[in-house]
């Protein structure tokens, strides 16, 4: 009995031990073997040489301190529920002291590179105030520490994240850079998401928009300030950045004017706005030069905050980063920089705090009665918040154009 009972344990415990998670030891091996058997002759059959692969992968591991992760044979993360509250009020995006501090460096900045950014102005029609407000928004001027081995973390999520497609096409385009010898692999660094050097390019945008400014040959967007200045303003450039036109103006829109005509699909001659009694809030005259310029309501808070007529460059920054409240803030930041501006003047509201999931419910809602809003991921963009704009309108109701708890009985 007791041999027949071991047995039995030993047949039970079997599928398990077949099916256990497998170590970090185990997944290194992997990994290994994956870098040669996989990789290797991707890189070798796109034109990577031996020795460039073989410098990029020496002392690489597995960087198990990365987020998003999902180890071969590990448990799937458990998927978080949309209970948090995603909408804080803006306000707080737009830390006071911190953009005074950046605008300060930056018209240091100004002064100390001018002959560059009118270089730079002239050759791509980017104004040095934009170049400076995102180099100083990505890596504070090139102060922020960007330690890690590029090709360790590329590599790291392309075998084992969430998202190892887009990563391999990274670190395939990574080799590339490599290979073109433009940076050694100890001077290859990137942030722990992959982004390269001071303006933070992927390297599929590396490749495409990173030049040489400084004309020593290489282009380097780690230590050269020329060179990451110019390949900003040629990133901008090369996205559809219309020369000789602002990024957008602070304005006030009259109550008899609906908050729920936003958007880029939306555009008019900025004179069209100004007729119906748009205003800068500044006081002064919107430039006689944009006037025939298309131009875009923009309302990030509905009626419970700043309100702004932005150009079609605001859409250009939105490219760097796809933001509305980072688009704004480099224009803030560059208005500070390039004449002195302060904070916008409208002030936030006490917006922001309902679910995500409520907002998806709201979304899906408006969806069944035929509104577009871009898709119910429960984030407020302008077409979720122009369409609860027209719902308001429609049953009575003064237009917010933001999501608001006391729609959640009525919005079903």
């Amino acid at each position: 009995m007791p041999r027949i009972l071991a047995l039995a344990v030993v047949a039970v415990l079997l599928p398990l031990s077949a099916h256990a998670t497998p170590s970090k030891t185990d997944v290194e091996a992997q990994f290994e073997s994956w870098v040669q058997k996989d990789l290797w002759p991707q890189a070798k059959a796109g034109g990577i040489s031996e020795k460039t692969f073989k410098a990029a992968f020496s002392g690489v591991a597995l960087n198990w301190n990365l987020p998003d992760l999902a180890p071969p044979g590990f448990p799937p993360a458990k998927e978080q529920k949309q209970t948090q509250a995603e909408f804080s009020s803006p306000g707080p995006y737009f830390n006071e002291d911190r953009l005074k501090r950046l605008a300060a460096t930056g018209r240091g900045f100004a002064a100390q590179y001018g002959s560059t950014l009118k270089r730079i102005e002239k050759t791509y029609g980017v104004p040095g105030s934009i170049v400076l407000a995102i180099w100083g928004r990505e890596t504070g001027f090139g102060a922020a520490k960007i330690p890690n081995s590029a090709v360790e973390v590329l590599a790291t999520k392309a075998f084992m994240s969430t998202r190892k497609e887009m990563f391999r096409t990274e670190l395939v385009a990574a080799l590339h850079i490599l290979d073109g010898g433009d940076v050694t692999p100890a001077e290859f660094k990137s942030s722990w998401a992959g982004a390269l050097g001071q303006p933070q390019f992927m390297p599929t945008s590396y490749l495409k928009y990173a030049v040489d400014f400084d004309g020593d040959g290489h282009r380097n967007i780690w230590t050269s300030v020329p060179d990451t200045l110019a390949s900003i303003a040629n990133y901008l450039v090369k996205k559809g950045w219309q020369r000789d036109r602002d990024w957008g103006f602070e304005v006030s829109i009259p109550e008899a004017v609906s908050c729920a005509q936003e958007g880029p699909d939306l555009a008019k001659p900025l004179s069209h706005w100004a007729s119906l009694g748009i205003a800068r809030i500044s006081g002064k005259d919107f430039p006689a030069s944009e006037m025939k310029g298309e131009g875009m309501m923009l309302v990030p808070a509905g009626r419970d905050g700043p309100e702004f007529i932005v150009t079609p460059n605001f859409y250009i920054i939105k490219e760097y980063n796809n933001s509305d409240l980072y688009a704004l803030y480099i224009g803030n930041l560059a208005d500070r920089i390039g004449s002195n501006a302060g904070a916008f003047e409208g002030r936030w509201g006490d917006v922001g705090k309902m679910l995500r999931s409520d907002v998806a419910a709201m979304q899906k809602a408006l969806e069944r009665q035929g509104y577009d809003v871009g898709g119910s991921d429960g984030l407020p963009g302008y077409k979720t918040r122009r369409s609860i704009g027209q719902w308001q309108t429609k049953n009575g109701m003064k237009p917010t154009c933001f999501p608001e708890a006391t729609m959640k009985g009525k919005l079903k």
